[in-house]
């Protein structure tokens, strides 16, 4: 093993958060920002990339890090190592709601490749970078860009998903049609490309975009049902300050409602 082989367990149901169980000197990686608790004697760093490789030297670490720029990441990683004696645990949060998905790195080649802003956290020795696409179409029109994330290494990786996950076998030849932004990751034996719509009406009216994404088997792929920039668009959409209508919340009177119930923001 290459990545240091940790033990895991998560908790709750729509806002879960992974709890990992670090031996002495075994560490773990997070992307900043989500941390949550931490038992006594374990330490906490700040370092270039993921610490993957910490024998290529200052250059090599710091162009593995701005690689990690392109994908809208940070510099930077935070590693945190039981530097005491016994086992200490620390957990990691998800960011908004939705499921907390363990990724063995062994089950699937030593590579998963997922959305942008979906690795939560991992066992050190995992390396995470960055995927190209090949394919002119898919880079332009299929939601994640040219760039995606990857995962490689034999360890223990989590990543985020929004909603509610579904997890899907694809046989050789199988294809899958998903909305681009429901995407959470897949293994490298799939193949990804995009599909346009098609019909005058879908396009003009039918909500859902121009085109598909369209995963081809063998291999695995996971799904969400609510991405992040979905949910974002409807709280933006509903919130007043934002130009939004306000719903009322239920109140028949609506904004007059609202001015009697004491809130007077106009």
């Amino acid at each position: 093993m290459n990545a240091h082989e940790i033990d895991y367990e998560i908790f709750g149901e729509e806002m879960q958060y992974v709890e990992l169980e670090l031996d002495p000197q075994e560490a773990a990686i997070a992307e900043a920002g989500n941390f949550m608790m931490m038992d006594n004697g374990i330490k906490m760093d700040t370092i270039f990339g993921d610490g993957s490789s910490q024998d290529e030297g200052f250059l090599g670490k710091v162009l593995g890090a701005g690689k990690r720029l392109l994908t809208g990441e940070s510099l930077f990683m935070t590693i945190f190592s039981n530097i005491g004696q016994g086992k200490k645990k620390i957990s990691f949060a998800s960011p908004y709601p939705g499921k907390i998905i363990p990724i063995d790195l062994t089950q699937f080649g030593g590579k998963f490749i997922c959305q942008k802003d979906a690795f939560l956290c991992a066992a050190k020795g995992v390396s995470i970078g960055i995927e190209f696409s090949r394919k002119l179409g898919r880079g332009f029109f299929g939601g994640e860009g040219f760039i995606m994330q990857k995962v490689e290494g034999d360890g223990m990786a989590f990543v985020h998903a929004g909603g509610t996950m579904a997890r899907k076998e694809l046989a050789m030849g199988e294809t899958l049609k998903v909305d681009t932004g429901c995407i959470i990751g897949f293994t490298q034996t799939i193949n990804y490309d995009i599909e346009f719509v098609g019909g005058i009406r879908n396009t003009i009216f039918g909500g859902e975009g121009l085109f598909f994404a369209t995963l081809t088997g063998p291999g695995v792929v996971y799904i969400q049902s609510l991405p992040f920039s979905r949910l974002a668009n409807r709280v933006l959409q509903a919130a007043p300050q934002a130009g939004g209508k306000d719903k009322g919340e239920g109140n028949i009177l609506g904004g007059l409602g609202d001015i009697i119930s004491g809130d007077n923001r106009f």
